[in-house]
């Protein structure tokens, strides 16, 4: 009697198997994913508290009160003076409400990553040019709050930290990928210290805030 064999064709790993499949596309590793999930959720959690006060806001106006953010603690703390400026509707519309819309996608590109998904280079490419649009919006609003508004709102504080973490992360992720062309040492410095970048961002920012109120924050 003849002993009929299959091959097993699923010899590689799934890993493997996808990037055969699949060939100039990546995907993130579990810690990216989670990276990503959690700073789009802290985004959007602010961008959420911001839509509602300024929904409740406007609702006081209409009836004639006076409505106060539970975020306004201070002269300088002052939720409420930045929802009613110019710049917190920058392109005509509450500037929450966009954070509604980017956030959530930032968080549905973690969920993937974490499922396994692998995505091409243009994917990639797109989705960093998205948070370095993010990221640029939140320097001009960084400096519209410290020298034109005069005040600091502490969600939106909160939507620059996860906004510029999200930015260096992804733009590591694509210079370590080979789908931003960089040096050689830019990417091993990327590949060890990414976090470095972050910090320096996020402590430059402190820096500024501290130095613009120091009178306020010393008294």
């Amino acid at each position: 009697m003849s002993k009929t064999t299959v091959k097993d064709v699923s010899t590689k790993s799934e890993p493997e198997r996808a990037e055969a499949d699949a060939p100039g596309t990546a995907g993130g590793s579990r810690a990216f994913a989670l990276l990503l999930v959690i700073t789009g959720a802290a985004g959007l959690l602010a961008a959420w508290v911001i839509t509602i006060d300024k929904f409740k806001l406007l609702e006081a106006k209409v009836e004639g009160k006076t409505f106060t953010p539970g975020c306004s603690l201070n002269p300088v703390v002052s939720c409420g003076s930045v929802m009613e400026s110019d710049q917190a509707s920058a392109f005509g519309f509450p500037n929450p409400m966009l954070g509604l819309v980017t956030y959530g996608i930032v968080i549905g590109v973690g969920m993937s990553l974490l499922a396994r998904a692998r995505f091409p280079r243009w994917y990639w490419l797109t989705f960093n040019a998205g948070t370095l649009f993010g990221v640029s919006f939140c320097a001009w609003l960084t400096f519209q709050s410290l020298y034109r508004i005069n005040a600091l709102c502490l969600w939106c504080c909160l939507a620059w930290v996860a906004t510029i973490i999200m930015f260096w992360y992804v733009t590591s992720f694509n210079i370590r990928n080979g789908f931003l062309p960089a040096p050689g040492w830019l990417k091993s410095f990327f590949g060890e210290f990414t976090w470095v970048m972050p910090v320096l961002h996020i402590g430059i920012i402190g820096m500024l805030i501290l130095t613009r109120w120091w009178e306020f924050w010393t008294s």
